[in-house]
């Protein structure tokens, strides 16, 4: 099964046609699609009533991605509120539960920062990173050109599939060793991840300016780079038995329109939506 959906559900206002509270908002996102990432869940673990409150206001078969906490991918560089490494993965495990119990959990997205390079200490990371998750499904993204460069490629690929990691593909502006190249490998049969971040190279560039996350993805895909993924799609699907696709281009909000029209042109008409409210001026 394709999934589409898109980063958090709060910066849509397409979505949001007549000022919806923002309690309220991830009900209405759930009548569009049947997927979203959990990013707030990078800033703070999260406690469970949250999870518990989002799983009973989404519809069955509706799917969560929980992005990793920033203290597990070595984004927050700073001291991080646990006393042990461990500590902090017990932690980020218990407020996946709810979750878990209802079924709807897709998978933990690790993010790592644009310095995690591939070194031995980092891959030694990685594998008791997995460990320490246990049976829960966990997909990996790099920010580092290294993983993919031609004398590691394939290696990395094979550490993926050896120790269970589901491949988080990406679409991204190539910009240098902070970024990556679209590596079109399945590394779990069961699941894969496309996260499309936008192709706006100046903002990638502009990690040092006061306002480079809302730069760093603010960009729309035109059409026929939409077609172009429906083609690499339809081979993933070939590969995986659930593709999951979620657009972070979301500083514009271009992020869903250009979910909508992803699942346009795949001609997808998702069954089991949370129903929506009419609008009768519309």
């Amino acid at each position: 099964m394709i999934y589409i959906g898109v980063t958090g559900w709060g910066d849509h206002d397409s979505l949001y046609p007549n000022q919806t509270p923002p309690r309220d908002k991830l009900k209405v996102y759930a009548g569009h699609f049947p997927l979203v990432e959990v990013d707030t869940a990078f800033y703070a673990i999260q406690p469970t009533r949250n999870a518990e409150k989002w799983v009973n206001e989404t519809p069955e078969g509706f799917q969560f991605i929980v992005k990793a906490y920033q203290g597990m991918t070595g984004h927050q560089r700073g001291d991080i509120p646990f006393d042990t490494k461990q500590a902090m993965f017990n932690a980020f495990k218990e407020s996946l539960e709810p979750y878990i119990q209802h079924n709807k959990l897709a998978m933990v997205l690790f993010q790592f920062p644009p310095w995690f390079a591939c070194k031995r200490e980092n891959v030694d990371y990685l594998r008791w990173s997995k460990v320490e998750m246990g049976d829960i499904p966990c997909a990996l993204e790099f920010r580092h050109q290294s993983w993919f460069a031609p004398q590691y490629r394939q290696q990395t690929l094979d550490f993926m599939k050896k120790e269970k990691w589901i491949h988080s593909i990406c679409d991204e502006p190539q910009s240098g060793e902070g970024s990556i190249p679209t590596v079109l490998e399945v590394t779990a049969p069961q699941n894969v991840l496309v996260r499309f971040h936008g192709r706006n190279v100046y903002g990638w560039q502009k990690r040092t300016a006061e306002n480079w996350r809302e730069v760093r993805y603010l960009y729309r895909y035109n059409q026929q780079e939409l077609e172009e993924w429906c083609e690499r799609i339809q081979h993933l699907t070939k590969e995986s038995t659930n593709v999951y696709l979620l657009f972070n281009n979301n500083s514009g909000g271009d992020a869903a329109d250009n979910a909508k029209e992803m699942m346009e042109l795949l001609q997808i008409d998702y069954e089991g939506l949370a129903p929506r409210q009419l609008d009768l001026f519309n």
